[in-house]
């Protein structure tokens, strides 16, 4: 009789130890942090940003080779920055440009579709803010090296291959010509082959020949592009686009022509408010 007694109080002693020593790891489980609440942090302890969101950040850069626009330039001078109406500075010697699509350091190829003559140029800033209106920003040397008309400073903008060999001896030029304008003044870089002659021979922009269109896009069937040119009407103050057939399959819509650079920038203001991609301003012939 005395052992049931004291079996039953062993078995009691025991079940109640056994309770009390699970109560404390309830506690530990339920003050275990959540692992997706804990923010990113780097070496030193600083929240970095999740590989996602720098992957969105990426994704707003052009990398396709074969990427190509055309469209007017934003001539660099100190004016303009002082103006605010360029964010950052530029060295007007060097065969640089601003672009907020393209990734810093990138090459790309400018040409200007009046006398064909191309130069290669760095992009050495895609956070500079300026009119959208404008595919890029360039130095007075781009312009000379093309003899662009600074009236009219339309271009022909094309992404380069940073693998390519000509590239590459072009990185290595501006480098050593860098090395030469931080000591020399500013007149002190001169243009080879640009003779005063050549020069003067600059076509000069008159009404008669001044005259663009903007491209909104290309259409399969001309239902599609009579949608958007209702959309427009019906978004915009913009009220006389047009439908260009240049096919049995291709309708453009267009806004234009134009015959002022004034006119087709406030146009060009008033569309961006649909968010159309890659908006390009063509030259009518």
């Amino acid at each position: 009789m005395n052992f049931k007694i004291i079996l039953i109080l062993f078995l009691s002693v025991t079940f109640v130890a056994c309770k009390q020593l699970e109560e404390p790891q309830k506690k530990i489980i339920k003050k275990e942090p959540d692992i997706i609440s804990k923010p990113n942090l780097n070496k030193e302890g600083v929240t970095s940003k999740p590989k996602d969101e720098i992957e969105e950040d990426n994704s707003k850069y052009i990398f396709n080779r074969e990427y190509t626009n055309q469209g007017f330039a934003l001539i660099y001078n100190e004016n303009l920055f002082n103006e605010n109406k360029i964010s950052k500075k530029i060295d007007n010697r060097g065969l640089y440009i601003f672009h907020t699509k393209i990734k810093k350091n990138s090459f790309v190829k400018i040409k200007n579709p009046a006398n064909t003559k191309t130069v290669i140029a760095e992009v050495i800033s895609n956070k500079a803010f300026f009119s959208n209106f404008y595919n890029s920003v360039i130095t007075k040397r781009i312009v000379d090296e093309l003899l662009l008309d600074e009236n009219e400073p339309y271009i022909e903008l094309s992404l380069v291959s940073n693998e390519s060999t000509f590239v590459a001896k072009k990185a290595k030029t501006f480098d050593e010509e860098k090395n030469v304008a931080q000591k020399a003044p500013v007149d002190g870089i001169t243009i080879d082959n640009l003779g005063t002659e050549e020069k003067k021979e600059l076509p000069k922009t008159t009404q008669n020949n001044f005259l663009y269109s903007i491209k909104i896009a290309d259409f399969y069937y001309k239902d599609s592009a009579e949608n958007m040119i209702q959309r427009i009407k019906d978004e915009t103050d913009i009220k006389n686009p047009i439908i260009k057939k240049l096919s049995q399959t291709k309708y453009r819509v267009l806004l234009g022509p134009f015959n002022d650079i004034k006119k087709i920038q406030e146009t060009f203001d008033e569309i961006e408010k649909l968010n159309f991609e890659n908006l390009k301003i063509i030259k009518d012939v």
